[in-house]
């Protein structure tokens, strides 16, 4: 089970490029109770893509995250300070029947 939880969303956005980018990570546990580190990215007001890490240890998920924002910070994402938001809801989209 995890200690905490641990939620991020960070954007980039540069006008004069056309940029405007999302990024997000989660560590939630799997139905086993193992973590699970989740990355969502894409162009900001889209779904974006996504992929999923399974960790044995919630140490070596936490590292990941830390190791992803590290480098994400590095290219010039920031916390929306302006956006308040709600906790991440990871969906997938319908298929049509």
């Amino acid at each position: 089970m995890l200690a905490q939880p641990y939620q991020l969303y960070i954007e980039r956005t540069d006008a004069t490029k056309n940029m405007a980018r999302f990024y997000a990570l989660a560590i939630e546990p799997t139905l086993f109770g193992t973590p699970c580190l989740t990355r969502r990215w894409g162009r900001i007001g889209t779904i974006g893509q996504a992929m999923v890490h399974h960790f044995d240890r919630e140490e070596d998920a936490v590292r990941m995250f830390l190791e992803l924002l590290r480098s994400k910070r590095a290219r010039g994402y920031r916390p929306n300070a302006s956006l308040r938001r709600e906790p991440m809801v990871w969906c997938c989209p319908r298929t049509p029947s």
